[in-house]
């Protein structure tokens, strides 16, 4: 078993709780949905053996406890602990695979750090703003009755539309054989309500141009569209793909499954990310340095699971 090493990093209103395992380039997951720094573990299981991968807990999931409430849930916020987190790891390049509001998080540090050498693989980003303005309202709207579907209904009835909207058929789904269980514990339950009431309002409230999204073709930063293969084309996050795709002049790139095919297909999905990466562009730097994966410990006693809690440090 990959020994797994353990932190926390103080941002502005909040503990960031992180695990770094593997060696070797460094490639962060940013989860999508509910998803916490242990919910991509069968995939992160199959790449640690050439990557240092990065998990973490969103703020307000999980062990990444808000220590100001007053602090808004915003897109771009999400963005700024992943960019402090990664300050805290490493000053070279670096991969981050964005999976659905993970992969809009993705953009906007992207958006808001474009001379950082980056390359994102950007997993059907849940980004309305990408689309054209009718099919972006009617995608708003869409999200917000979900919302109040979980206010009146409960998590059961909010979490098929979610799927229905995502393209994601639950009785007929395939996977591959021996995936770790995921049950619905009481963690997950508060995740999924903190995703519906703050991350769902971050997502409709988002900021994120089309314009400032285009204005990434000409940076450090390489962002490669994806799609799962079997996710429905006309459904929003398949859209939010192509029309990402069209705004780079690129083409997108398909993963097995769907749109959470990182849970369903996790060794294929992790081999085709290798072949993704292998011939992709890499970011660009001042010094045109290859990707590096040594990552500088920084921080204070990352330590191994079941050792003595470690200190955390705090980002400024």
């Amino acid at each position: 078993m990959t020994p797994v090493r353990n932190a926390t990093l103080s941002v502005p209103g909040a503990e960031l709780y992180y695990e770094v395992r593997g060696d070797g380039p460094l490639l962060l997951v940013s989860e999508s949905g509910e998803g916490d720094a242990r919910r991509s573990i069968d995939l992160v299981g199959r790449l640690v053996t050439d990557h240092t991968v990065v998990t973490y807990d969103r703020r307000g999931l999980s062990r990444s406890i808000r220590t100001d409430p007053a602090v808004p849930i915003t897109l771009a916020r999400h963005a700024d602990d992943v960019h402090r987190l990664l300050a805290e790891l490493t000053d070279g390049p670096v991969t981050v695979l964005g999976l659905s509001l993970g992969a809009v998080i993705g953009l906007h540090l992207a958006v808001e750090h474009p001379d950082r050498p980056l390359t994102l693989i950007a997993h059907e980003p849940v980004a309305p703003r990408l689309l054209p303005a009718a099919e972006r309202a009617r995608h708003e709207h869409e999200l917000a009755d979900i919302q109040r579907l979980y206010t009146s209904r409960g998590l059961n009835a909010a979490f098929g539309e979610v799927a229905r909207v995502l393209g994601i058929d639950l009785t007929a789904q395939d996977a591959e054989p021996g995936l770790t269980a995921q049950p619905l514990t009481p963690r997950r339950i508060a995740n999924f309500d903190f995703f519906l009431t703050h991350d769902f309002t971050a997502v409709i409230d988002d900021t994120l141009s089309a314009e400032r999204v285009a204005a990434l073709r000409d940076t450090a930063v390489r962002i490669v569209p994806a799609l799962g293969r079997t996710t429905p084309h006309t459904v929003f996050d398949h859209r939010c793909a192509r029309e990402l795709s069209a705004l780079l002049d690129t083409e997108p790139v398909e993963f097995p499954g769907g749109h959470n095919g990182n849970l369903t297909h996790p060794a294929a999905y992790a081999s085709r990310l290798r072949e993704v990466l292998a011939t992709a562009p890499g970011p660009r730097t001042r010094r045109d340095r290859p990707v590096s994966g040594v990552v500088h410990d920084r921080h204070v006693g990352l330590h191994r699971a079941n050792e003595a809690p470690c200190r955390s440090r705090t980002s400024k």
